[in-house]
């Protein structure tokens, strides 16, 4: 008898542990899609049979940073050459200025041609007031094929910025590019994003991707409200920034092995029929400085040796995925 008990109070506590971490995790709706496409990601099919999507992106922002000349209470101090520094209070840091003044005089011009001698398209994530006050620099990229897509009209956190704001300073960002180019930016990514941000990409109805996620090696639908819209997730470890903060990349060795190990386990995967996208983040200001962008040209240089590399600017990555995978509404 005294067995039986026992067996009946372990058959209860099995029967109650599913509730009890059902009322741990509560009943709201989760926001997250940990799941994604699971141990089965879809073949992209990319173009003529390609085992790699290679997706370059060049963040032009320069001149669109912290400053009280923007009217803003401090001077900026992220990805600079100096990591750590402090932001001025209604001061200008002519040090930080400068460094990324370096961005639009010299390493723009660099980078296009390094593109250019090897006929590499790649996306600019092109914030607006930097292209308002340089529209030179988005006209030339567009003028050499290259997607200018927004980065938003300013470079700075948007969390807490408020909705009205937000919506104002996308649509200063889209007529910034306009002028410059002729054509409305067809692709988002504003980086330090608000709650706001994706329903404002999708609100606006006229961008064909966003890039404001960093959670898979391929792109994916999901919905916003009742609109889908089509990620094409970014990157933050291909990333140059690294050169702009404490204990990241300190030569263009680093980043050129850290890229070029990415780059080789993807291509493998491509080969064994999974192929993925993969993403090179680039700023102006750093990897536009000669030793860092001879390691560039090296990376590129070592991938264009292999066969079956698809280029790709972002644009044309979402173009070729509403093609071979249209949203399902179901």
């Amino acid at each position: 008898m005294a067995k039986k008990k026992a067996a009946k109070k372990k058959t209860a506590k099995k029967k109650q542990a599913p509730d009890i971490v059902a009322k741990a995790l509560g009943s709201k709706p989760y926001p997250r899609d940990l799941k994604g496409y699971g141990a089965n990601p879809p073949d992209p099919k990319w173009p003529n049979g390609a085992r790699i999507a290679v997706s370059f992106v060049v963040n032009y922002e320069e001149g669109g940073e912290r400053s009280i000349l923007h009217g803003d209470r401090t001077s900026e101090v992220f990805l600079t050459e100096v990591p750590g520094g402090v932001p001025r209070e209604k001061m200008r840091d002519e040090q930080v200025e400068s460094v990324y003044d370096y961005g639009s005089r010299a390493g723009l011009w660099r980078i296009l041609r390094l593109f250019a001698e090897r006929g590499i398209p790649f996306t600019s994530w092109a914030v607006g007031m930097a292209v308002a006050r340089y529209p030179e620099a988005a006209a030339a990229m567009h003028e050499q094929g290259h997607e200018v897509a927004s980065h938003g009209w300013r470079w700075f956190d948007y969390s807490k910025i408020p909705l009205a704001t937000e919506r104002a300073h996308m649509k200063l960002a889209i007529e910034a590019i306009r002028q410059a180019t002729g054509d409305r930016p067809l692709g988002w990514y504003t980086g330090r994003l608000s709650s706001n941000t994706l329903k404002l990409v999708a609100e606006d109805g006229g961008f064909a991707y966003c890039s404001d996620s960093y959670d898979d090696d391929l792109p994916y639908w999901t919905r916003i409200g009742k609109k889908p819209l089509l990620m094409l997730p970014y990157t933050f470890d291909n990333n140059d920034m690294k050169f702009g903060q404490l204990h990241g990349f300190a030569t263009g060795a680093d980043f050129e092995s850290h890229v070029k190990d990415a780059f080789d386990l993807l291509y493998r995967e491509g080969q064994d029929g999974a192929p993925k996208m993969m993403t090179v983040a680039l700023h102006c200001r750093l990897i536009g400085r000669p030793g860092r962008a001879a390691a560039l040209a090296r990376l590129m240089d070592y991938m264009q040796r292999h066969e079956k590399v698809w280029f790709a600017r972002r644009i044309d990555i979402a173009r070729h995925w509403m093609q071979a995978h249209p949203f399902n509404a179901g």
